[in-house]
């Protein structure tokens, strides 16, 4: 049986996981009972097509799958809770001291905007050169989360480029107050833990983290190297959070392959990209 090239796994929506997954699984809502974390592979021409690129793919798609899932898992119960209180409240509810918050506050988003309308053109061009298939996943949890692909798959360049915007309502399982807010700073939280020290049945490496100051309320960036079967992927991760709302971007590119046919990879240009996107989608939550 030939090598097959491999692109690291990815964590499930609603939850944080960075890297890159195949068309052909389907997302699981974020109230599912899932564990976090990915990075993922090519499915075009050229050698990370077929069930090789596929896999990659796959392994992206559950990636992200972690990253937006371990975070909503936290919230998923306190966001059907917050719909049905919203019902006929047309603005939030007093803050009483020491109450559990179970109301949008003020400034805190309901819904986010379209990933894909959220990168310029320019920026798209810019730093995914080439003709790039854009793609936009079924939504998990309505206008409150929205997530766009980039791929390019035009040997020697391999690059997924996933963008994931979601909105966190409030919950009772979420710290604090239990607001909307502190529902995304556990989001926010958890996903750097995963990336920091990934479960020990994860494939998934420790990624090396550097916290980034002045961007949204918190964010952070992450790079990691997935070695497997020969083939070498890089992944570079980008989350910010604004208030409710966290922004994901994770860009894998394919440093080497079985057949040697894609690569190399310039880490600093894939983590200038992640930033570039991120910067792109936060400012559309303001």
């Amino acid at each position: 049986m030939p090598e097959q090239d491999y692109l690291p796994p990815r964590p499930p929506a609603g939850s944080y996981a960075p890297g890159p997954y195949g068309p052909q699984d389907e997302d699981p809502p974020p109230w599912a009972n899932l564990s976090p974390v990915r990075p993922a592979g090519p499915g075009g021409r050229g050698e990370p097509a077929g069930r090789g690129g596929r896999a990659l793919r796959a392994a992206a798609r559950r990636r992200r799958r972690w990253i937006v899932t371990l975070a909503g898992l936290a919230v998923a119960v306190g966001a059907v809770t917050a719909v049905l209180l919203l019902i006929g409240r047309p603005a939030p509810a007093p803050v009483v001291p020491g109450a559990l918050i179970t109301t949008f506050q003020p400034g805190e988003l309901q819904q986010v905007p379209n990933a894909c309308d959220s990168v310029p053109a320019a920026t798209v061009q810019q730093y995914l050169p080439g003709k790039a298939t854009v793609t936009s996943p079924l939504p998990v949890d309505g206008s409150a989360e929205s997530a766009c692909d980039w791929t390019i798959n035009q040997a020697p360049v391999y690059r997924l480029l996933e963008l994931n915007l979601l909105a966190y309502a409030p919950s009772g399982l979420a710290s604090g107050n239990g607001s909307a807010t502190f529902a995304a700073i556990d989001a926010y939280a958890a996903a750097l833990q995963y990336l920091r020290n990934p479960p020990r049945d994860s494939p998934d490496p420790r990624a090396t983290v550097t916290t980034i100051s002045g961007f949204g309320n918190q964010a952070f960036s992450a790079v990691q190297v997935f070695r497997v079967g020969g083939a070498v992927t890089d992944v570079t991760t980008v989350v910010v959070r604004y208030h409710n709302a966290v922004v994901t971007v994770t860009l894998n590119g394919l440093q080497h392959s079985n057949r040697g046919d894609y690569g190399p990879v310039s880490t600093s240009q894939l983590l200038a990209a992640a930033m570039a996107f991120a910067r792109a989608a936060e400012a559309t939550l303001h």
